[in-house]
């Protein structure tokens, strides 16, 4: 039998008892695994994944339920939120108002590159009106995005 046909006899029996596997398969597969050696470490590899889950590999997890409520009580429980504090995962106000900053800059320089007047030229007037409808959507996105995630914040602060 080849190689191939060897394990699968071995995948096959492996779910079942070992006396469920007649006597000379069983003598047939041992000889196999005997003379290759890579099927004896893929057939050990095998074992060892299969011992791996069907004991207690991962231990169970805690319950969903109890860290929502943990988190909602702590939401509750905030009465002052600062301009500075920071979401998880998320940027403070003045992490925001410092990246809208950078991308406005460097948005006003692209202008000042050698490469763009190249270009600017080559293309003449016409090139300037895809360049300032990039720039308008990429200004009214950061805009869009950073009203939305600060809605809270602004309606305080500006009374609405």
């Amino acid at each position: 039998m080849s190689c191939e046909k060897i394990l699968d006899k071995v995948y096959e029996y492996s779910g079942g008892e070992p006396d469920s596997m007649s006597l000379l398969t069983r003598i047939h597969i041992g000889l196999h695994l005997l003379v290759c050696p890579d099927c004896a470490q893929e057939v050990e590899r095998f074992e060892v994944c299969r011992d791996i889950l069907h004991s207690e590999f991962l231990p169970p997890a805690p319950g969903l339920e109890d860290t929502v409520m943990a988190m909602i009580a702590a939401e509750n429980g905030k009465a002052d939120e600062t301009e500075d504090a920071e979401l998880p995962g998320g940027f403070s106000l003045r992490g925001w108002i410092i990246a809208g900053l950078v991308m406005l800059v460097s948005l006003a320089t692209a202008f000042f590159g050698l490469d763009f007047n190249k270009v600017a030229l080559a293309a003449g007037m016409s090139f300037m009106i895809p360049v300032g409808i990039t720039f308008g959507i990429a200004l009214t996105c950061y805009g869009a995005l950073f009203i939305g995630s600060h809605l809270k914040e602004l309606t305080e602060r500006f009374g609405l």
